[in-house]
């Protein structure tokens, strides 16, 4: 049995909350990613490295050293790394002749491999290359996908999920404007796919909604798909399934029509409408005849005449 896979008994407060912190628990810690150089990696896929590192920190952890692996063909060096430092995503980089310039993207579940698409690196610009100002660390992108084979092709549409889960960052409540500065933009055409980081600048409008303008910061990849390997249907909708606790609870007696409008149904005892207290109006107001009627039936006495 591997080290890893027993169960260990803390010995100390500090080895309690580290394994009180891998539990599971209904609302998940945000997906860390570990970037891991192959064996032959070459100067360019260190540096796509080094900037993914920078854009994703602080959910990254970038191994400097070479790990001689190949993830298509034995993943379970992947499988230990992903246990020993808590991160179900990966990016591996490694270079050789027939596969150039290689990045491997992934993710796990239950510290398994369950997606993985090999992309070959064409055209790569660093952020140390384009000379601007740059986002701060753990800035959360906006991600937009352009391309209709990011909803066509079923290895399109799963990288694109893949790409969200990699740099989608923390789960925010709220975002203020300011803080939306930071766009990762990736298109999808010729069988290529782009991927362009934006800064985005506010600029005065003369009203309340400001002017936005989009400056190119790097780093800037041209990706085109090589290999895959896909979870099964079974498999994939395992790791999407949700735990009953994150379930909304039916509401009852509650219903919409087709324009969004929310109606309540509210159940109340019969009441007695006569007991109903209403304005007193002179209009409404007995006359003695009605009020001696109710009271017993007697006439009511004649003013005498003059």
């Amino acid at each position: 049995m591997d080290a890893l896979d027993r169960v260990v008994k803390p010995k100390t407060k500090r080895a309690k909350r580290f394994l009180e912190k891998r539990e599971p628990k209904l609302n998940e810690n945000t997906k860390n990613a570990m970037l891991i150089k192959g064996g032959n990696a070459n100067l360019t896929v260190t540096e796509v490295l080094k900037d993914i590192y920078a854009v994703k920190k602080p959910f990254a952890v970038l191994y400097k050293r070479k790990n001689i692996t190949r993830p298509f063909e034995d993943q379970t060096s992947l499988e230990f790394f992903s246990k020993k430092s808590d991160c179900s995503l990966f990016l591996f980089g490694s270079h050789n002749k027939k596969r150039p310039n290689n990045l491997i993207i992934g993710r796990m579940f239950d510290y398994h491999v369950l997606d993985m698409i090999e992309l070959g690196v064409e055209k790569f610009v660093a952020l140390k290359d384009i000379k601007n100002s740059k986002c701060p660390e753990g800035t959360k992108p906006m991600l937009i996908f352009a391309g209709d084979m990011f909803d066509v092709n079923e290895e399109y549409r799963r990288l694109k999920s893949l790409l969200i889960d990699f740099f989608r960052g923390p789960t925010v409540p709220n975002i203020r404007l300011a803080g939306l500065e930071y766009v990762l933009h990736f298109t999808a055409v010729d069988g290529k796919i782009y991927m362009r980081s934006y800064k985005v600048l506010l600029k005065k409008s003369g009203c309340k909604t400001p002017r936005i303008e989009l400056e190119e910061m790097g780093p800037s990849l041209d990706l085109v798909m090589r290999r895959t390997h896909l979870a099964s249907d079974d498999l994939y909708k395992l790791a999407l399934k949700q735990p009953k606790g994150l379930k909304p609870k039916k509401k009852k007696n509650i219903s919409h029509d087709a324009l969004g409008t929310t109606y309540g149904r509210i159940h109340m005892q019969k009441q007695d409408l006569s007991k109903l207290q209403t304005r007193k109006m002179k209009g409404l107001k007995k006359r003695p005849a009605e009020k001696s009627a109710q009271d017993g039936g007697a006439t009511p006495k004649k003013s005498k005449s003059a």
